[in-house]
């Protein structure tokens, strides 16, 4: 089975973002409690689908379970009003990390939109024409872990299975990703949940690390229309 590699995608502080902007969370008031026991169930997801799980990560972990700790100890009578929330450290962090992640998002924008133009001496263009429609970024923006709540959907939607069999696992990362690449050759888009519809839990687990490997190395595109849904498998241009 393929280990990939989460530095191709995102790190920890994207998975607290993705915390915060999910549940519209106040960025000075998080949920320690709750971030934790999700950021660890996460964690255990991406062991399930033998992702590389970054020692990042479970240092972030590590530093959610301290601060929950520090949390939970009665406070200090004699420090007052000047006893630092233990969240600060890491909201101070999760902010600094916020800003340089937009910044270097506007500066690709900026890139990618330089690289499109080539004028003439003399030649007056209008700005509208090259403005970024604000729709497609809901559609296009989707991270490891939009893809992952929609894997942990399905996997929560499937029966359990009270007694456990050893089986060999029915098919490999490789048949899937010509599965997938067939199907998109013939309809042109997928519906993940379609895609998995009729799948035991094995393969979904297999099909969704094709998709990963297949996204890595620049063979489709996602889309998802309704936030932390179902997302679109798209072909991309050869």
């Amino acid at each position: 089975m393929y280990k990939i590699k989460l530095q191709d995608f995102e790190g920890p502080f994207d998975l607290l973002l993705f915390f915060v902007k999910r549940d519209e969370l106040d960025v000075y008031d998080i949920p320690i409690a709750r971030i934790t026991k999700e950021f660890l169930e996460y964690i255990q997801i991406m062991r399930m689908l033998d992702l590389d799980t970054a020692g990042d990560f479970i240092v972030m972990a590590s530093t959610l379970m301290q601060i929950k700790a520090r949390m939970l100890l009665p406070k200090d009578e004699n420090a007052g009003d000047e006893e630092e929330d233990p969240r600060a450290d890491l909201v101070r962090r999760l902010l600094e990390y916020k800003r340089y992640k937009e910044m270097s998002f506007k500066l690709a924008r900026l890139e990618a939109r330089q690289t499109k133009l080539f004028n003439r001496a003399n030649f007056k263009y209008d700005d509208r024409e090259f403005e970024e429609d604000e729709d497609e970024d809901i559609l296009k923006n989707v991270t490891l872990f939009d893809l992952i709540a929609s894997f942990k959907r399905a996997i929560d939607k499937m029966p359990r299975i009270k007694h456990h069999h050893i089986e060999k696992v029915p098919v490999t990362v490789e048949e899937q990703m010509k599965l997938i690449y067939k199907k998109l050759e013939k309809e042109g888009k997928l519906d993940f949940y379609r895609l998995i519809s009729n799948m035991r839990r094995i393969e979904v687990v297999v099909t969704f690390i094709a998709l990963l490997e297949m996204a890595r190395s620049n063979r489709i595109s996602f889309e998802q229309k309704i936030p932390y849904e179902d997302f679109i498998i798209l072909k991309k241009a050869s």
